[in-house]
């Protein structure tokens, strides 16, 4: 594959779902002393990783969960956060101006606070309540992430008696890395397909539903707009049809993102209206991608994982056919804002 060092690959993912005990264990710990509530925090594409998980326990488990944005939330507040919360924060550097300002917030009102890191010897590594360390870079933070608060909401609802599956779940995404590994290696192919498609094309409308959407946000604004100056209309394909369906026509780029969850009638709708319209369609489809042993409930949680690495293939083709370096940037950490 181009670009890519598949030891490395391993270790960092598995390294996230090995955390599994340690997180399991801590978010016991705190449940036990008398937490009632959980924010998902995080800045930029951080935070917006949390949501899958965030989502997950909105609508199956009785124990409040709240996604919100670190700078927000210190400035606005929010009336259930206290004593009785736990403030769930990633930052791959530990050092996230935002996100160091929302854990000194969080600890101020007295919630207990975990944090995702790569390096331990950060603010955030340092100063939580829980900090869970995993080295990653960018091309391989997404699937860290999305696991670790994916297993942070599974350890949640199991010792609220509310996941029975969360042995046989946890087992089944220790095989993940190498499952997505060959996911990776099938799609290769198609990845450099899509970036010689994409390489000219100025600007994409880019579309998920349910877990997925979050990849879609994802994408469109950390990497084609953050790493590849492309301007994307990220939307809910839920809201497609409430304004960016008249932005279709011949021409228009529309990407669609499916996974396996009760969300994807939702993409597929999206799909059977683009096509009509548009010549440029591209959708990433979960399904297509052999996992054995892994359950079909399993699959429709780690749907966006799915999606994320295998858009990492599609961004490392991408960079070299548009002869635009993935690290360069015009502001971000180079200029004062």
């Amino acid at each position: 594959m181009l670009n890519f060092d598949e030891a490395r690959f391993l270790r960092i993912e598995s390294g996230a779902v090995a955390l599994a005990p340690s997180i399991h264990a801590a978010t016991g710990e705190l449940l036990a002393k008398g937490a009632r509530n959980i924010f998902f925090l995080g800045a930029g594409g951080a935070a917006i990783l949390m949501q899958p998980a965030a989502l997950m326990l909105q609508r199956r488990s009785g124990l409040p969960a709240f996604m919100e944005i670190s700078a927000e939330l210190v400035a606005g507040g929010h009336h259930a956060l206290g004593r009785h919360s736990i403030a769930v924060i990633p930052s791959l550097s530990g050092a996230t101006g935002e996100s160091v300002a929302a854990l000194d917030y969080c600890k101020d009102r007295g919630a207990a606070v975990i944090s995702l890191v790569g390096h331990k010897d950060t603010p955030l590594g340092q100063r939580a309540d829980h900090a869970f360390v995993n080295f990653a870079g960018d091309d391989t933070s997404s699937e860290s992430f999305y696991l670790q608060s994916l297993l942070i909401a599974l350890s949640a609802m199991a010792h609220c008696g509310e996941f029975a599956d969360y042995e046989r779940t946890v087992a089944e995404l220790g095989s993940l890395p190498h499952h997505l590994l060959a996911a990776k290696q099938a799609f290769e192919p198609e990845a450099l397909r899509i970036a010689e498609a994409f390489s000219t094309e100025p600007w994409h409308i880019i579309t998920g539903a349910g877990g997925c959407w979050a990849e879609a946000w994802y994408y469109g604004m950390c990497i084609l707009e953050e790493m590849q100056w492309i301007r994307t209309r990220p939307v809910h394909a839920a809201d497609f049809f409430h304004g960016a369906l008249e932005l279709v026509e011949t021409g228009v780029s529309v990407v669609i993102l499916k996974g396996e969850d009760a969300c994807r009638p939702l993409a597929d709708r999206v799909e059977n209206f683009a096509r009509r319209y548009t010549g440029k369609v591209t959708v990433l489809d979960t399904s297509v991608f052999a996992m054995p042993g892994v359950s079909p409930e399993t699959r429709a949680l780690i749907s966006p994982v799915i999606l994320a690495t295998v858009l990492e293939r599609l961004s490392a083709h991408l960079e070299v056919r548009r002869n635009h370096p993935l690290t360069t940037r015009r502001y971000y950490k180079k200029v004062s804002y």
